[in-house]
């Protein structure tokens, strides 16, 4: 395939989806990751896309504002989200009462979990299946199952969850500001995040890099509500001052 062809054929997939994995393009042009990753390189240099960790979005879109299938989320900034993941799961101590909200970050987490005895309560059909093959006991909430997120979401899921107190809350988003705090797209998630936040002695937001200093439509949390667990690389930000991973709280 000429090298127009495949950008012709990259420029409609982003408009089609907004946003495009590298994975998805290696299968789709039948080329290989580097000359993926070369044409992507291309079309950022000429303003026609923005690069970003593990494939591209339109000029002009955030991932912040859109959620996304689970299929592409999960190629997206892979490695910073295990390094976060494996981070937030040295938090979680035996006999924790977990809330795990619905995400590619918090789905992670569970690889890295050590303790055995813990009760995990979470909304993430995925989550929920991987909790029960690590004999972790495990409650899933009731409610409108969300396509896109694979999120059990709305007010029979934000009823569901009165019903516990946590002693650890994680969850994902999808921006995160010192004046905007916690974001994410939809409504309905939000109501799940912030009864979740609220329910629990300690909550953890967990964010790569590629959230912060975006905003969302729906604040589902102040910035000091939570404790944010991020990855900052070779960047200063006045927001977050740290450069390595860590916790970050903005009092």
């Amino acid at each position: 395939m000429f090298t127009e062809e495949r950008y012709n054929i990259i420029l409609q997939e982003l408009k089609q989806k907004g946003i495009v994995s590298v994975t998805d393009l290696v299968n789709i042009l039948d080329a290989s990751e580097s000359t993926v990753r070369r044409d992507l390189n291309s079309l950022d240099s000429e303003g026609l896309l923005k690069k970003i960790h593990g494939g591209a979005i339109l000029i002009g879109e955030s991932t912040s504002k859109h959620d996304y299938q689970v299929n592409v989320r999960q190629t997206l900034n892979s490695e910073e989200k295990k390094l976060i993941a494996k981070y937030a799961a040295g938090l979680i101590k035996e006999n924790d009462v977990i809330y795990l909200d619905a995400g590619t970050t918090t789905e992670l987490l569970i690889d890295f979990i050590e303790a055995k005895n813990i009760t995990v309560v979470t909304n993430g059909i995925s989550h929920a299946k991987k909790l029960l093959e690590k004999g972790i006991k495990t409650f899933i909430l009731g409610g409108e199952l969300k396509a896109v997120t694979e999120a059990i979401v709305g007010s029979s899921a934000v009823d569901d969850l009165k019903k516990f107190n946590f002693s650890k809350a994680f969850l994902g988003t999808n921006g995160v500001s010192n004046k905007n705090g916690y974001t994410t797209p939809d409504m309905n998630e939000a109501m799940v995040k912030a009864e979740a936040m609220k329910r629990s002695s300690e909550s953890f937001v967990l964010a790569d890099q590629s959230k912060l200093e975006e905003v969302s439509f729906i604040t589902f949390g102040a910035i000091t509500d939570s404790t944010l667990i991020t990855i900052k690389i070779n960047g200063n930000n006045n927001s977050y001052d740290t450069n390595v991973i860590g916790v970050v709280k903005n009092d």
